[in-house]
């Protein structure tokens, strides 16, 4: 069995060199409305995770989908789920948007 072409996680750090590129991506942001209300990238898809069965077909299959949450927990279930049913190009962001707007991005709000 061969390695997939994508990493399984990626960094804030390496996620940040990826959009100076620009490299062509997909943000998957697998929280809530609630959640995406207070903080989220403006270019980012918004799936809330239990959503994420019935709208797996909303996602590109030859872009790296870079999935997130508040700190890498549900995206790595996510990446777990998505890798599992063959869509070799989930990506974990680790650290999440927290990690994200503590980081990279300090006018972000954290909550």
């Amino acid at each position: 069995m061969s390695e997939p072409a994508y990493p399984l996680h990626v960094t804030v750090q390496e996620l940040a060199e990826w959009r100076k590129v620009p490299r062509p991506l997909t943000l998957l942001d697998v929280r809530e409305d609630w959640e995406r209300e207070l903080v989220r990238f403006p270019d980012g898809l918004a799936i809330p995770l239990n959503q994420l069965p019935q709208r797996v077909g909303e996602l590109p299959q030859d872009l790296p989908v870079v999935v997130l949450c508040h700190h890498g927990g549900r995206s790595q279930q996510a990446v777990a789920w998505l890798r599992h049913i063959g869509v070799a190009n989930a990506i974990n962001l680790q650290g999440g948007i927290d990690a994200w707007a503590r980081q990279i991005d300090q006018t972000m709000g954290v909550y």
